[in-house]
């Protein structure tokens, strides 16, 4: 009898099943550390207990995407183990700070299946929820994957796309318990601008680059334990291990920073396109489009949705070309919601 797993091909899904990801992680300020030291991560609400605790919060977060990271890597070995690239996210809620000690685990839902043209792939659609040691959801989001089929022969599955929301609403949001921005120093957190100096339509170059190295990536992938063979196995992308997507949005959001100092909190993500694979060497810069703001209930706290795009060169603001397409060194087109001081 088999003792290793191959991982799952499109064939082996169908909606409405449910996957247990294994081996849950108990994350400690390690990760912190490991995260600051892969990206110029510097949100001063994530960096100083002191700064957090000036702002309700009983201490400094992990990260919000190392957060992401960490319940995305459980479910790899489910999802995407066997995955030509993963597509897209949609409804994406952080729901619940995470803190050194948390112990996080991963489940995830089928909801869609739609085989390719080709008959050689299929695009798995997952809704997955992130949950600590004490059963609470502290995230939740939908991704769709593109996934090989084991046995070109099998039937197409029923085609099902789930129905999902193009951004979220402003009252679907969550912000975390205790909340409080009326103090905020914005000397400390290194930038003045508040919620009230973003206007709708406005963009932002945010100037700085780093040059992704093979090493560093593959360090990242590892620490979240993400699996995917396209990120490591040659012989199954000839041209270069492919960069989890996950480096790329935090290498953006950290590059942000200059900006968006004060764009403390990730607390949705509307949607989400890998729209070009990214490889070491390249050089990942980030711009940023305002598309909306919205009022919370929370002392000083203002929310912004923005358009988070990285690109490998290029000029600012440049997206889609004549065709419509996403333009070649475009690598990442992300719209999510922040907490901002007001």
């Amino acid at each position: 009898m088999a003792k290793t797993n191959p991982g799952r091909f499109f064939e082996d899904y169908t909606v409405g099943q449910t996957l247990h990801h294994a081996v849950p992680r108990t994350v400690t300020n390690g990760e912190r550390a490991l995260y600051h030291a892969l990206y110029p991560a510097r949100h001063a609400l994530y960096s100083s207990d002191a700064f957090a605790q000036s702002c309700g919060l009983p201490g400094s977060p992990i990260d919000d995407l190392a957060a992401f990271h960490v319940v995305f890597g459980k479910t790899v070995p489910d999802v995407s183990l066997n995955a030509v690239a993963n597509l897209g996210y949609a409804e994406g809620r952080w729901l619940k700070p995470v803190y050194a000690g948390d112990t996080l685990r991963s489940v995830s839902e089928v909801i869609g299946l739609k085989q390719n043209s080709n008959g050689k792939t299929g695009v798995v659609y997952v809704r997955t929820r992130g949950l600590n040691q004490r059963d609470e959801t502290v995230m939740e989001y939908v991704r769709w994957v593109m996934v090989r089929k084991r046995d070109l022969d099998a039937p197409a599955p029923e085609i099902v796309v789930p129905e999902l929301k193009k951004a979220l609403a402003p009252n679907d949001l969550v912000v975390p318990e205790g909340l409080d921005f009326t103090a905020y120093d914005f000397a400390l957190a290194g930038e003045p601008h508040r919620w009230g100096d973003y206007a709708v339509g406005e963009t932002i170059d945010h100037v700085d680059g780093v040059t992704v190295e093979e090493a560093e990536h593959m360090l990242a992938t590892r620490l979240w334990q993400n699996t995917a063979k396209v990120h490591f196995d040659l012989t199954f992308r000839p041209d270069g291990r492919l960069i989890y997507g996950g480096h790329v949005i935090s290498m953006a959001r950290a590059l942000s920073f200059n900006g968006l100092a004060n764009a403390q909190i990730i607390v949705g993500l509307n949607g989400g396109a890998h729209a070009n694979p990214c490889f070491a060497g390249d050089t990942i810069k980030a711009w940023t489009e305002v598309l909306d703001k919205a009022e919370t209930a929370a002392p000083g706290v203002g929310a912004l949705r923005l358009r988070l795009v990285a690109t490998k060169g290029g000029a600012p603001f440049a997206l889609h070309g004549e065709d419509g397409k996403y333009l070649p060194e475009v690598l990442l087109d992300l719209d999510y919601w922040v907490l901002m001081p007001k």
